[in-house]
């Protein structure tokens, strides 16, 4: 029997109920702060993961599906959301038109990684990206966005806040934090690669014993240059107003390479060990990155598979209808009914007939509002008979004055 691939996995029942609630109130929020829909491809070239996501990336240096297609083009199935958007942003020439874009996306991405609970090999985002907003009151708002959100479904959190500097204050910085490493010669494999690559990575290490090594590593925080102090200053200032409650943490890198200034992370402990549930940041030097027109930009992402279990659903309200037949003579006239409701409403029809009971007990299963039978009598007066399955009220009505014609 061939089965899913591992760490595939079908979305059903009830799983599909909480994806479609999720993504549907997450959208809903999203255009409530001017953000609309956007859908990239599945399949983009590797080089736009490699130049963006950043090659010292475990995304890019593990956790890639990438092939040659037929034609000969290095491709790999998206592992994340933004680079694509920032891909499509520069392709329309909205770098060149001037002025903001919002744009807000859900769906599957791809990394090779070992399965794990709420962690698969094919997983979904909700993540949104805010191009062309230079003032920090935007980084306020995408941060309200995902806050209100979260909020919305119940799931409890604690939100982390870094500045990561910018282009004037983070090489000073990296020299401090490499010459720093050079006298630690105990560090893990991965962290001895980003040392080359990308120094300021070594600080989102897992390794417990690295960890303890960055207990004393210079910090960011105490190194940003004044505009860069100044904004984070005016962030937490904002979300302050707000009532927003938050740590700042001075080792929060993130996991990719193209973030800049501020960075941020919603963390749970209802997942089990505390983790990241939703995280996002500046990256206004991506877009330029990418060959495209220097563009301010903002977004965040979350896992929505680390998120299903903890979404509080609202009580299943009962909603349409079932139609059955009562004889044989009646299924081609319970066929029609059913067509005609489907215009307006969510309509389940049985195909065979059977006992009202057994129709009753159908409807009943399906949480339908209204169980709608035709038999014999029924047919003889062109009418039907129909209960309210919420309010148990019955009675029998003309299909003609059911339908309004």
């Amino acid at each position: 029997m061939i089965q899913a691939l591992r760490g595939m996995k079908d979305l059903l029942d009830p799983a599909n109920e909480r994806y479609l609630y999720f993504t549907k109130h997450c959208s809903r929020i999203a255009e409530n702060y001017g953000f609309t829909y956007i859908e990239t491809p599945l399949l983009e070239e590797t080089a736009l993961f490699k130049r963006s996501v950043g090659e010292s990336s475990d995304i890019v240096g593990k956790e890639m599906y990438q092939f040659t297609d037929k034609g000969g083009n290095d491709v790999c199935l998206r592992p994340e959301g933004t680079a694509g958007v920032v891909r499509a942003f520069i392709q329309q020439k909205y770098d060149k038109a001037g002025g903001g874009k919002k744009f807000y996306y859900y769906g599957p991405m791809f990394r090779y990684e070992r399965p794990q609970k709420g962690r698969l090999r094919e997983f979904h985002q909700f993540g949104v990206e805010s191009f062309g907003e230079s003032n920090v009151k935007e980084d306020a708002s995408i941060i309200l966005m995902l806050k209100e959100m979260l909020d919305f479904f119940g799931i409890g959190y604690v939100l982390e806040l870094n500045s990561l500097g910018c282009h004037k204050c983070m090489p000073p910085y990296r020299e401090k934090l490499v010459q720093f490493l050079e006298g630690e010669e105990d560090i893990c494999d991965d962290c001895k690669r980003r040392k080359d690559t990308n120094p300021i990575r070594v600080l989102d290490c897992k390794n417990e014993h690295c960890k303890e090594i960055y207990r004393h590593a210079p910090l960011i925080t105490d190194n940003l240059c004044e505009d860069c102090q100044e904004d984070f200053s005016k962030l937490t200032s904002i979300l302050d107003s707000f009532g927003v409650k938050y740590v700042v943490n001075s080792k929060l890198v993130r996991g990719l390479d193209y973030y800049n200034k501020t960075a941020f992370e919603f963390v749970s402990d209802e997942i089990g060990a505390q983790s990241a549930i939703a995280g996002g940041g500046r990256y206004d030097r991506l877009v330029e990155f990418l060959d495209g027109k220097p563009t301010y930009g903002i977004g965040f992402a979350m896992g929505i598979e680390r998120l299903m279990e903890l979404i509080k659903m609202p009580e299943k309200k009962r909603e349409g209808y079932y139609v059955g037949a009562l004889c044989e003579e009646a299924l081609d006239s319970c066929f029609e009914l059913s067509i005609a409701l489907r215009r307006e409403e969510k309509v389940v029809l049985h195909y065979e007939k059977k006992s009202l009971k057994a129709h009753l007990k159908n409807a009943d299963k399906q949480n339908a509002r209204f169980c709608i039978c035709i038999g014999e009598d029924e047919l003889v007066e062109h009418g039907l008979w129909m209960k309210d399955l919420e309010n148990k009220e019955e009675h029998k009505i003309s299909i003609s004055d059911f339908l309004g014609d």
